[in-house]
């Protein structure tokens, strides 16, 4: 039996990237998949290849950081499969870099939209649906940025992705006794259009790869598996946790 079997599971930041490799990855393993992101022609192409595999799937486009978007995704996620076990939130931007000073409010505002309040209105949604079909597993995406290392120039970034680890340990104990399992999943560096985004240049890229105990960054699809991981019945007593997938870049000082 695969480890999703009969469960329905929500995906954000599924266009691409980590969002795109775990939705593929859910469908596989038996789930029915929504899949949700701002560019709609990326979910359509996903949403047939998951149908050509013979999965379920459902494309949702829309806003995370829009409550009524967040609100629509869960409705049409129970009209179209009748509940919800898992919820991988997991779309985010890098956003305004640089020093602080130099960085405005309106950008600030926005990185903490996207990544912090649209995990807020996810979980405001999500809980209640995962709660009416006796539990599930509720999974955000942070990153190493935000628990063992501070990078310059990251501010926004960093302080959107450790806030999301002290809004999953909350509620990881607000609802523990209701079957739900709240985590974080926190990537090192992965081969994603935002990592090239920050690591521009083939050199800018191998150092990044270099801070890693591994001497690599990661495949969307290995950041995948652990996101299976906590999404299964494998992590059944796993719950607030800040689980680091990141290939010993938060150990390595060579």
């Amino acid at each position: 039996m695969s480890s999703l079997e009969n469960k329905v599971a929500i995906v954000t930041g599924a266009s691409s990237g980590i969002g795109h490799a775990t939705a593929r990855l859910f469908a596989q393993e038996g789930a029915a998949v929504v899949v949700a992101a701002r560019r709609e022609p990326e979910l359509a192409a996903l949403v047939d290849a998951i149908h050509a595999a013979g999965g379920q799937a459902l494309a949702v486009a829309g806003d995370v950081g829009d409550e009524g978007f967040a609100r629509t995704l869960v409705e049409q996620t129970l009209a179209r499969f009748g509940r919800l076990d898992v919820a991988f939130n997991n779309a985010g931007i890098l956003g305004a870099m640089g020093p602080v000073p130099e960085m405005t409010l309106a950008d600030w505002n926005q990185v903490i939209a996207t990544n912090l309040s649209s995990a807020f209105l996810a979980a405001k949604y999500q809980l209640p649906a995962m709660l009416a079909g006796g539990g599930g597993s509720l999974i955000f995406t942070s990153t190493f940025v935000g628990y063992t290392a501070g990078m310059p120039g990251t501010a926004a970034y960093a302080a959107s992705k450790a806030g999301l680890i002290g809004l999953m340990k909350v509620l990881a104990v607000e609802y523990g006794r209701e079957n739900i399992r709240v985590n974080a999943l926190l990537p090192g560096g992965t081969d994603t259009d935002a990592a090239r985004e920050f690591a521009s240049t083939p050199e800018a890229l191998a150092f990044v790869a270099g801070l890693h105990a591994m001497k690599r960054i990661a495949t969307p699809e290995e950041i995948a598996r652990s996101a299976l991981y906590l999404a299964s019945d494998a992590s059944s007593f796993t719950t607030g946790t800040a689980l680091l997938v990141d290939g010993g870049v938060s150990i390595n000082r060579v």
